[in-house]
């Protein structure tokens, strides 16, 4: 096998490389017209919706495009950051930037799904079948944990074994109905998506 110096690398390379710079910047008016691609905008013609990012608590600004499709169901073409929003100035952050998958993904859960205890697969559930299922859990939960007095005799009627972590996306009124909530079960373990 015949060795090749750096230097007749560089060389090589640097005549390969400038052979085909020259030829991609359209020296040849014919075959630049000819690899010229016309482009339709994906979101051309379609409406324009502003929201606010569910993620957490820094309130980033979205846009949301949508265009109406002829059976008329809507379909969401886009979603972006808004160049306007003084927040985030039209960036997003990662989760921020998925915030499409929300509506698109074919993965997405669209039902309450359960999985009985021994069971390998998940099955569908009703939104009251599944409420019913966490207001046992949690009844259940808080009268195997609940604690009356504690060892000096004094009443604190509290529940151990249930915490709770709030959104950050909460508003004040969410915050606080959650907090009156749990401390009406008992709760004493509350945290804030926030902190943690």
């Amino acid at each position: 096998m015949p060795t090749v110096t750096r230097r007749e690398f560089l060389k090589v390379g640097a005549a390969g490389a400038g052979a085909l710079a020259a030829s991609g910047l359209g020296f040849d008016v014919a075959l630049a017209e000819s690899n010229r691609v016309k482009q339709k905008l994906r979101i051309e013609g379609a409406k324009e919706l502003h929201s606010i990012c569910p993620y957490c608590a820094v309130g980033c600004s979205l846009v949301a495009y949508t265009r109406t499709n002829s059976d008329g169901t809507t379909q969401l073409l886009q979603i972006e950051g808004d160049p306007d929003s003084p927040v985030n100035e039209g960036r997003l952050c990662p989760k921020g930037a998925t915030a499409m998958q929300l509506a698109v993904s074919p993965r997405r859960v669209e039902s309450p799904m359960y999985r009985p205890a021994g069971a390998t697969a998940w099955q569908k559930i009703s939104w009251d079948d599944m409420l019913d299922k966490i207001a046992n859990n949690i009844k259940a939960s808080r009268d195997a944990t609940f604690v009356a007095t504690d060892g000096n005799g004094n009443t604190v009627n509290r529940t151990e074994g249930i915490a709770f972590a709030g959104g950050a996306a909460f508003s004040s009124e969410e915050g606080y109905f959650a907090t009156k909530l749990m401390r009406g079960l008992g709760l004493v373990h509350l945290e804030q998506q926030a902190r943690v």
